[in-house]
């Protein structure tokens, strides 16, 4: 999936959310922790099994999510 190899889909892991290495990690628990002020390093050190590219892949997901094209419907008129 577009060079994200390290972010997972199990229907038998976490409901078959999006994950790091089919660990029970989820991508938005990592965005969540970096958004409210959590480092790289403090993550690794609370979850040690994380590696930096795990965190910087969940990123840049979460980016390439946020690219989606919204396009408005016309109004509809009886």
């Amino acid at each position: 999936m577009l060079g994200f190899d390290r972010i997972t889909f199990d229907p038998h892991v976490m409901g078959g959310r999006a994950c790091i290495r089919g660990m029970r990690i989820t991508v938005s628990l990592l965005v969540n922790l970096v958004a409210n002020g959590m480092t790289s390093d403090e993550i690794i050190e609370s979850y040690p099994y994380l590696e930096p590219e795990d965190i910087h892949q969940a990123l840049h997901y979460v980016a390439w999510l946020a690219e989606e094209t919204v396009h408005p419907l016309a109004p509809v008129h009886p």
